[in-house]
């Protein structure tokens, strides 16, 4: 009866994680409760996911990579990816190893958050679309993470799945033999071949040029006997509710771009409006004031939408963002972070909605204005990604080599096993935060919190998998329908069923759900389980197939104007070769025993 429930609670929680209704990190609270309620996870035992290693080493490598990014170091080496050949092969080949380099030893959506922005500026400047090199990119990314135990969570799962099996983890480089090779297979081919596959998509990458922003901006004056005379431009927004933004203050003659919600209205003061013509009327019906229509506005729609103290700027929608399901309305966006929301495109496409009830989705392009100081505090609070050159950087450029010398130093802790991962990662995070390298403030938001709720969820539903005979079950399933193939194509059954599973739902998710069922599988044949935990961990960050299969993913679908199809395109040919080179190789590096 335990097996029965345990089962229904996952086939309910894969449908739930696959619709998206509820985010994932709830859809696991979810099961958890429903499996400790039901008696089968002991209420003792319910929240010990959240002290377990891997959950830890995560948190710390999250925040590691979040003081590499602060650093510097990244800007420093990606500036040699601009004087690569003006040659689309050379350039996606660059990008590419350049990203997985980096997400060998940092968090995968830093990486491509990080790149992402000087991609767009190359392919700008050689007059090519964006998206010849934005999905390449993100791939990248997770071919990236396979080489090392701390290139992608997966990893380090699997790692204490392992030690849990034998006693014995997978240590900082034991995936680098098989990673490695398939990692040089993606990016060989995706430069070739691969970004050759990807539709010609065009986005509204420099929202200011191709929105036309004037044809949405007005001048109205304020009457002399205007009721608000006297009063603040705070009170101003708040009639406006955030449909209307006000981006600039003509006042005798000189413009203020973005001002101040404190500003004192004046009579015949002259506001530069930003609103579709429905919320215009609305707008002056209840303030009064009066359309200025007749006037030449370019001059003045220039100076307030940017100066030397005033920022315009395209910025992401974070798949974790704070921004995500939320209105301008509903955060009280000029209110609270003192910026004004100028458009948002979705999927290359202008939203001709009403501005302040817009929805954010994860991959949105917000066109934002603000002070520029405004502007640069308020995009990691909102967790959104700047698509500037890297003028306006998420954090503030810190000294370039002691961080990097704190993180190599727990990276030969870890690798010669003087001290647990877990320990190496959480200590050197704590060095930087002492040393004020890296602030409290910036190490919380750095850590991927739904994803640490996610795991420490997760851990205790897999353990249920397995302890009630699931995974045992499951497993044979798995070696019966490869009962008449040789070993290693049940092998390949593994890792392409965890594939189509981290195309679907998370990868933390797919690797706690498969790990057990591939240890599963090993025994039911009697081979080593080594061989199928790699598979596993291989298939949980092969998430090629659907834009949803990862957050790298998700990131660059609006800048390049993806849409959900194209991801198949490359995708698909690109798993066939990882399933192809990835297990020859795991054969070779960790033989099955048979």
């Amino acid at each position: 009866m335990d097996e029965i429930i345990v089962f229904g609670v996952l086939i309910l929680a894969l449908v739930m994680f696959v619709m998206g209704t509820w985010r994932y990190d709830i859809v696991a609270l979810f099961a958890l409760l429903v499996l400790t309620f039901a008696g089968i996870v002991p209420a003792a035992e319910a929240f010990k996911g959240f002290g377990h290693p891997a959950v830890v080493t995560v948190a710390g490598v999250l925040v590691l990579s979040r003081a590499l990014q602060n650093s510097g170091v990244v800007d420093v080496i990606a500036a040699w990816y601009s004087r690569v050949p003006d040659r689309s092969t050379a350039r996606v080949l660059s990008l590419s190893g350049i990203t997985a380099f980096f997400s060998a030893f940092m968090n995968n959506v830093g990486a491509v958050s990080l790149l992402m922005p000087v991609a767009i500026r190359v392919s700008n400047r050689s007059k090519d679309l964006p998206s010849r090199f934005l999905m390449p990119l993100a791939f990248a990314s997770l071919l990236g993470g396979l080489t090392t135990l701390i290139g992608t969570p997966p990893n380090i799962i699997i790692s204490n799945f392992r030690q849990q099996e034998s006693g014995e983890p997978f240590h900082m480089f034991d995936f680098t033999s098989v990673g490695l090779g398939i990692a040089v297979a993606g990016i060989v081919f995706i430069a070739l071949v691969g970004w050759r596959l990807i539709p010609p998509r065009k986005a509204p990458l420099a929202l200011g040029d191709t929105l036309h922003i004037e044809d949405y901006m007005t001048e109205v004056r304020v009457p002399e006997n205007s009721r608000l005379v006297g009063q603040l431009v705070r009170d101003l927004e708040e009639m406006a509710e955030e449909d209307v933004a006000i981006v600039g203050l003509l006042r005798r003659g000189v413009v203020y771009g973005a001002p101040s919600s404190y500003e004192v209205i004046d009579a015949d003061d002259i506001f530069i409006v930003e609103a579709d013509p429905e919320d215009l009327r609305a707008f002056t019906d209840s303030t009064g004031f009066v359309l200025e229509g007749s006037r030449d506005m370019r001059a003045e729609i220039d100076q307030s939408l940017s100066s030397e103290d005033v920022t315009l700027v395209e910025a992401i929608v974070g798949p974790d963002s704070d921004a995500r399901g939320k209105t301008a309305r509903g955060l009280h966006l000029h209110a609270a972070f003192g910026v004004n929301l100028l458009g948002v495109s979705r999927r290359g496409t202008r939203l001709a909605r009403r501005l302040g009830r817009i929805a954010f989705r994860p991959g949105d392009v917000l066109l934002l204005q603000g002070r520029t100081e405004l502007v640069q505090a308020a995009l990691p609070r909102l967790g959104l990604l700047p698509l500037a050159e890297r003028e306006l950087r998420v954090g503030q450029r810190q000294r370039l080599f002691f961080p990097v010398a704190v993180f190599v130093g727990a990276v030969l802790l870890a690798s010669f096993e003087i001290v647990p991962v877990q320990l190496a990662f959480v200590g050197a995070a704590a060095v930087l935060l002492l040393t004020r390298i890296l602030t409290l403030q910036a190490a919380y938001r750095a850590i991927d919190w739904p994803v640490i709720v996610l795991l420490g969820a997760m851990i205790p539903v897999g353990e249920a998998l397995e302890t009630t005979g699931g995974a045992a079950r499951v497993a044979m399933v798995i070696a019966d329908l490869g009962g008449s193939l040789p070993a290693w194509a049940t092998l390949g059954i593994v890792l392409v069923t965890t594939m189509l599973l981290s195309a679907v739902i998370n990868n933390a998710a797919a690797v706690i759900l498969m790990a057990p069922i591939g240890i599963g599988v090993a025994t039911t044949l009697g081979a080593a389980s080594d061989p199928f935990l790699m598979a596993v961990a291989i298939g949980a960050s092969s998430a090629f197939l659907t834009p949803i299969g990862h957050q790298s993913n998700t990131i660059v679908m609006g800048p390049a104007g993806y849409q959900f199809g194209d991801y198949f395109r490359l995708g698909l040919p690109l798993v066939i070769v990882i399933v192809t080179v990835s297990i020859p190789l795991i054969m070779w590096v960790w033989p099955l025993g048979i």
